[in-house]
């Protein structure tokens, strides 16, 4: 039987980034992408949530330990978000300055990406389906150890219903309307996308 769950586009007006355990000892458990694939699309959606002027959370889990800082990236380009470091609890919604964190964005849509998959996104983005939210999951800035796990996340998520999402096509929801601003859309996509760049740049010998 086929429980389909309805279309829900993403509301730029309506919606939070939660970036968790983006942290540099988590990073080298990824291995359904390659290293510098997932660091860049990782900072894709970092970019785009600041491209889209989106309320946006960051969190750790146990940096002191062997699963290490945030990324510095992020935190140089969201010197002013809001901050959880987590002492120890594993899933980030168990965390309640995290979840005020979260509340006081006032937005029901919540876009959710992570490391690694099967806990550190699907226990948060499961918790906040519990409690009423959308709740939006980027695949592909979301890595683990393999194909396998991944693909039971993915699966569990879903049958809670959790939508699941690249981040292009994130933004290009979000953005509705290449004419809302051609430019700077194109600069996002070109700055994280080699094909796109050529794509722009053989645009731009016809004019």
């Amino acid at each position: 039987m086929s429980h389909s769950v309805p279309y829900r586009r993403l509301d730029k007006n309506d919606a939070a980034v939660l970036l968790v355990d983006h942290q540099t000892g988590l990073c080298n458990l990824v291995r359904d992408f390659s290293p510098d694939e997932f660091k860049n699309i990782v900072l894709a959606l970092a970019d785009s949530a600041k491209y889209f002027k989106l309320p946006t959370i960051l969190t750790t889990s146990f940096e002191n330990g062997p699963n290490g800082p945030l990324v510095p990236e992020l935190k140089e380009l969201f010197p002013d978000a809001p901050y959880i470091a987590r002492p120890g609890n594993i899933n980030a919604w168990d965390n309640e300055d995290f979840v005020k964190a979260v509340k006081a964005t006032g937005k029901k849509q919540l876009i959710i990406a992570g490391v690694v998959t099967e806990v550190c996104v699907a226990f948060p983005a499961l918790s906040a389906r519990e409690e009423g939210y959308e709740v939006f999951v980027v695949t592909d800035a979301s890595g683990t150890f393999n194909q396998t796990t991944r693909d039971a996340a993915w699966l569990r998520m879903q049958a809670a219903g959790v939508h699941l999402m690249t981040w292009f096509g994130m933004a290009c929801e979000l953005h509705r309307d290449w004419r809302n601003d051609i430019d700077g859309l194109a600069a996002l996509f070109s700055n994280h996308i080699p094909a796109y760049r050529n794509l722009m740049n053989s645009h731009g010998a016809k004019r």
